[in-house]
């Protein structure tokens, strides 16, 4: 089983309002470990604060985005074992070796460039009445191979219905 890091959750400035969207960035420290990493709650605590600027239970769409070259954002199920599947199938597909064109960085970190054609940069869930309409199992979560980046930056934005 892959050992998790203690990542800390860091507001970057507060939610600020583009137009009708409201977006707000965080920073995700996550360490030099390969890692999925669960942002359903600060996704949550997001909507709260949005919903708190008297907007009640709002519809709309939650949309995520990690600016990164080097990670990614994907909707799954934690806790048992899916998270270290993921993980196990993207070292099968992208190994960490020798074979990589794009070759600075730790060694095999060629791979971690790919990823983000796997996993996308992007996630958009839908809000009903201020809510994630996640099924049951399912959260939203960063993929993260790249042990040479340990600090990750997530834009949440709201876009009303």
């Amino acid at each position: 089983m892959l050992r998790r890091p203690s990542a800390v959750l860091l507001a970057v400035g507060h939610a600020a309002t583009l137009g009708t969207v409201l977006s707000e960035e965080i920073e995700v420290r996550t360490g030099g470990v390969e890692v999925v990493y669960d942002l359903t709650a600060e996704c949550e605590r997001f909507l709260a604060s949005v919903n708190g600027n008297g907007r009640g239970g709002a519809d709309g769409l939650l949309h995520l985005w990690v600016p990164h070259a080097t990670a990614g954002l994907a909707v799954l199920e934690t806790g048992a074992g899916s998270d270290d599947d993921l993980l196990a199938a993207l070292r099968d597909l992208l190994p960490k070796d020798d074979r990589w064109r794009h070759r600075h960085g730790s060694p095999g970190h060629g791979r971690d460039h790919v990823l983000p054609a796997l996993v996308p940069p992007h996630a958009s869930v839908p809000v009903l009445d201020g809510r994630m309409a996640l099924g049951t199992w399912q959260s939203v979560c960063l993929v993260d191979t790249n042990v040479d980046n340990p600090v990750r930056r997530v834009r949440l934005s709201f876009l009303p219905g």
